[in-house]
């Protein structure tokens, strides 16, 4: 068997093989505060690119970005009940503002007139501010995102995926009409499918979330659901079109045309460092991370290959120019992202780092190279002993050209494992069990529901979840899955995280 870069395989034990992925790619770590993690240097460039890619989509669609409190009294919350309760055992909350020695322990001792909660989500505290900001139709659409730290007390952390602190952006908008308000939860949906899907290249189902898993005093909630190397899906975003509940709830009314006090109808959108979590187990194999190109830090890294010091000079000088020729090239828009690796150490070791942060492509120069002219090429979607050797106006004249085969590569390889571990011939509970039965019998299944939101509790006993109605039905006719009644509705099933 071949030997990998990790000490343990998907296979064995994913869940520690996604710990080991972050680990030998040195992304993260936990942190001394139980559920919190430290997002290191590497892990937070490719949080960085993602958070890059999303927010020119979100400015594009007519955001403007802001910042609101981290901190919000109780009282606020208290004032939208059903949200509250979909929240209310995550909730981090702060009682006292200063502390004193005493007997040699620092203690809280001055108790806040008012305890005031860690922002978990912030819909109350914007709603506060579009009561205040908006009058008139002339003031709507009011659009805002703002990019923030949110805290939902978790009791099994994962790095990425749960944690008490975490990442993400939020958007909030208000609208005049109900029409309006609905375009703007579809637009935003697309929006995270674009970068998800056609930059992240993780293969998406976008839909309508059912009545149990809507967000707490959402009308609607719409996803991108997403299917993990474990045949479990993965949320990785959501957009939600929240009626008047919280208008009411705040009092954001505007008066119309015609001078009629209305109240308006609002949104809320959200995408977090969970994304990162979705790419690691999206594309990552057992030799690491894998990265799609448009997501990497680093494209191309170029390693120095230098036995005898009389040829350190010609070498970085020739590494350093090809990394400017690279640069110059363009890839999905931007200029190629090239990196020259000077750090002393052995080609080989270098090379395997590299490999384990999941660089797509990883090129060395050495002496005999400057004779030929050539290079050594390897690429991240092929295995790591695969290795060709072109010339190296070649790589600059046909960089973006192999940095799209790469590209393609993984969503490829993802899509086909998604479809490998979905089915659509259950149409009864008793096979709908028989096939989650078990700790490992995962992937998507795609079946018939009658919408009845009381037959969403039986999939509990077996850890299962309707992820999404998709947006694309099959129109198709057939009997409820889950209460054999008749039922055209199709809907995606699976356990998730």
């Amino acid at each position: 068997m071949a030997k990998n870069a990790l000490p343990v395989t998907r296979a064995e034990n994913f869940a520690n093989w996604y710990q080991e992925v972050i680990k030998a790619a040195d992304m993260a770590e936990h942190s001394g505060v139980r559920g919190c993690m430290v997002i290191k240097p590497w892990g937070y460039k490719i949080w960085e690119r993602i958070q890059r890619l999303l927010d020119n989509r979100i400015q594009e669609t007519g955001h403007d970005n802001c910042y609101f409190p981290l901190f919000i009294p109780l009282s606020l919350i208290q004032k939208e009940a059903s949200h509250v309760e979909g929240f209310a055992k995550e909730m981090a909350v702060v009682t006292h503002h200063r502390l004193v020695m005493e007997e040699g322990q620092l203690k809280p001792a001055a108790p806040l007139e008012e305890p005031l909660v860690v922002r978990p989500t912030s819909e109350t505290m914007i709603g506060e501010a579009f009561a205040r900001w908006i009058e008139s139709y002339r003031d709507l659409p009011l659009k805002l995102n703002q990019w923030a730290n949110v805290v939902r007390w978790e009791m099994r952390p994962r790095l990425f995926l749960r944690t008490s602190e975490f990442l993400w952006q939020e958007g909030h908008t208000a609208h005049a009409t109900a029409e309006d308000a609905m375009d703007e939860t579809k637009t935003m949906l697309e929006v995270y499918r674009q970068v998800v899907e056609d930059m992240m290249r993780i293969p998406l189902i976008p839909g309508e979330k059912s009545p149990g898993e809507r967000f707490p005093g959402a009308v609607e909630t719409h996803t991108i659901e997403a299917m993990m190397q474990d045949g479990r899906a993965l949320q990785a975003g959501t957009s939600h079109y929240l009626g008047q509940n919280f208008a009411k709830a705040a009092n954001i009314a505007f008066q119309d045309e015609t001078g009629q006090q209305k109240l308006v109808h609002t949104t809320s959108w959200g995408a977090s460092t969970r994304l990162v979590g979705g790419l690691i187990m999206t594309h990552s194999d057992d030799d690491g991370l894998r990265l799609p190109p448009i997501i990497a830090p680093h494209q191309i890294v170029i390693l120095p290959i230098i036995r005898d010091e009389s040829a350190r000079g010609p070498v970085m000088e020739a590494c350093q120019k090809l990394a400017g020729q690279l640069g110059q090239q363009r890839f999905a828009g931007e200029p190629v992202r090239a990196f020259v690796d000077t750090r002393e150490d052995s080609a080989a070791n270098k090379r395997w780092a590299w490999i384990k942060k999941g660089v797509p492509i990883i090129c060395e120069i050495g002496p005999r190279d400057l004779e030929n002219g050539t290079l050594a090429l390897f690429r991240r979607d092929l295995a790591p002993n695969e290795k060709s050797f072109p010339k190296q106006e070649d790589l600059v004249a046909q960089a973006a050209a192999y940095l799209g085969e790469i590209d393609q590569a993984l969503f490829d390889q993802a899509n086909a494992f998604r479809k490998a571990q979905s089915r659509d011939d259950i149409t009864d509970f008793a096979d709908l069990k028989a096939h989650f039965a078990g700790e490992n019998k995962t992937g998507f299944v795609r079946a018939k529901w009658c919408g009845d939101p009381g037959s969403e509790g039986g999939l509990d006993e077996f850890g299962v979840t309707i992820r999404c109605i998709p947006h694309e039905q099959s129109g198709t006719a057939g009997k409820c899955v889950l209460t054999g009644k008749d039922a055209t509705t199709d809907v995606i099933l699976a356990k998730a995280y």
